[in-house]
């Protein structure tokens, strides 16, 4: 019977969090929806196999952040992450999105690093502190700082201008 409590306490946080988790590793994949399910899956089965030890964590929602943005550098390290899967753009948007400023912010990513694009998503997308992102990547505070400061350089580089008329719109 307790087993079962536990699971569908699992079930539950799982069916909470996922949403969640998917959109951040959209961002973090620079888009690849295939990569960021397959990322969410994998995070959610890690977080699975230690969800009887979870009562010591403070934050399994926190937790389960670091474990994704975890799982994507691991990915990052691989020699098939590289390779990019090629096919057809939906055609229907959903209601509400600004395509061009979607497409222009997911290839800005894309074109930074990998731990760089996970300080961009953990600072400004996640809205973690300096501490919380230098924890889940296992890296110093001033680490962070750096790396925050060259990226959004660097996405201002890239962007340039378009990104002030695309919020104009």
């Amino acid at each position: 019977m307790r087993r079962q409590s536990r699971t569908d306490d699992f079930r539950e946080f799982a069916a909470g969090r996922a949403g969640h988790l998917y959109r951040s590793a959209c961002l973090l994949t620079s888009g690849d929806t295939h990569l960021a399910e397959d990322l969410v899956q994998e995070t959610l089965g890690r977080m699975y196999a230690l969800w009887g030890r979870i009562a010591r964590i403070d934050n399994p929602a926190g937790y389960a952040q670091t474990v994704l943005v975890r799982t994507f550098l691991a990915h990052q390290r691989r020699r098939s992450a590289t390779e990019r899967p090629v096919g057809q753009v939906p055609e229907g948007a959903a209601a509400g999105d600004d395509p061009a400023l979607r497409v222009a912010l997911l290839d800005a990513l894309a074109r930074l690093a990998p731990k760089d694009r996970a300080v961009v998503v953990l600072r400004y997308w996640e809205d973690r502190s300096i501490e919380e992102t230098a924890d889940a990547l296992h890296v110093s505070s001033a680490a962070v700082r750096t790396r925050a400061v060259r990226a959004l350089a660097k996405l201002r580089e890239q962007l340039g201008g378009s990104l002030s008329e695309f919020a104009a719109l």
